[in-house]
């Protein structure tokens, strides 16, 4: 019963050290560009090692691409589609046959929006992402972040 118990101990131990584990780190601002453009800065900081996706996968990609979900707010109107700003690496995986749209160290992700109005308000999303290194993948991670214009 006592190797039972520190079994589970161990287990238990390691998952949470797992659930802890966050090699990406997020920063959310807005650089006013006139009098109602904005552009949102997403600025995804990886530790040594590990790899952040991009929105852009190749056909045989097994990951899952970093994505962006932005609240509707009927003050704000999204230009064009969220860009990647960085230098992103083509992975390809000879094992296993995969390949992968990814960035190390940091990646920057942008989206120009208009206000329609002169009222102050604030951006409100989320970004999911799924983060890699050289041995190991972690599940999909969902931040929330709040920008205010």
């Amino acid at each position: 019963m006592k190797k039972l118990s520190m079994i589970a101990l161990f287990i238990g131990v390691a998952f949470l050290a797992q659930a802890q584990l966050n090699p990406v780190s997020w920063t959310f601002t807005a650089k006013k560009i006139d009098d109602k453009t904005y552009e949102l800065h997403m600025n995804a900081t990886m530790q040594d090692g590990w790899h952040l996706y991009s929105q852009t996968q190749p056909e045989d990609a097994i990951i899952i691409p970093t994505g962006f979900k932005i609240t509707n707010n009927p003050l704000v109107q999204l230009e064009g589609k969220v860009k990647e700003v960085g230098k992103m690496e083509k992975f390809h995986d000879k094992k296993l046959d995969v390949s992968a749209n990814q960035y190390s160290e940091k990646v920057q992700f942008v989206q120009v929006i208009k206000l329609r109005g002169t009222a102050k308000t604030n951006v409100t999303g989320s970004v999911t992402y799924q983060t890699c290194n050289d041995e190991r993948c972690l599940p999909p991670k969902t931040v929330k972040f709040s920008i205010d214009l």
